[in-house]
């Protein structure tokens, strides 16, 4: 199971990072317009959202739309003590700014010392390598989401973000502690788990 889970992690990157910009806008315009027909999206006020910096799907439109109509908009960090995510909220300077440092796993945080649980969110859109028909998540290798959510008192709405590609119309091997997302959005549709 380990094997056919790193060769698809593999590919799935690989692919991603093949991505032009062309193709990257294309897939942030599309699924931004999936998402603000989200009933979860339209009524939350707490979001957490992603920094793109892997291939995934471009989050800066996403960030702006959702700063633009009021929403609160976190960001993750991880915390080295029990190597979860926390969550920092985002006001407009610091995105202008780009006041972020770069963990050594390669993706950018805020550099803020305040931050709150993933309770504190109403959606938590989370980036992705695949996702199966049943809604499981194929993340980066990490497991930070996955633990995270595992020790969440309130539940977010879990939603994936993700290139067509990365949908799988099959089933991924679940693991204990794979935690399930509870839609996907991709260029061409949202899938409800």
């Amino acid at each position: 199971m380990t094997s056919v889970l790193l060769a698809l992690r593999k590919q799935l990157r690989l692919q991603r990072r093949q991505l032009n910009r062309f193709q990257q806008h294309q897939a942030e315009q599309r699924c931004l317009q999936h998402l603000l027909r989200l009933p979860e999206y339209q009524s939350a006020q707490h979001i957490g959202l992603y920094l793109h910096a892997f291939g995934e799907v471009a989050t800066q439109a996403l960030i702006w739309m959702c700063l633009k109509r009021g929403k609160t908009v976190y960001l993750p960090v991880i915390c080295n003590m029990n190597q979860q995510l926390r969550w920092v909220k985002l006001s407009t300077g610091l995105y202008r700014g780009k006041r972020f440092s770069r963990h050594p796993l390669g993706m950018q945080q805020p550099m803020l010392p305040h931050s709150w649980p993933v309770s504190h969110l109403d959606l938590l859109v989370m980036p992705l390598l695949a996702c199966d028909t049943r809604g499981l998540r194929l993340g980066m290798g990490g497991g930070y989401y996955d633990r995270t959510l595992a020790h969440a008192p309130h539940r977010p709405f879990r939603l994936g973000l993700a290139h067509e590609f990365q949908w799988l119309n099959e089933q991924l091997p679940a693991r204990a502690w794979d935690q399930a997302i509870d839609a996907l959005i991709t260029p061409k549709r949202l899938r409800r788990f």
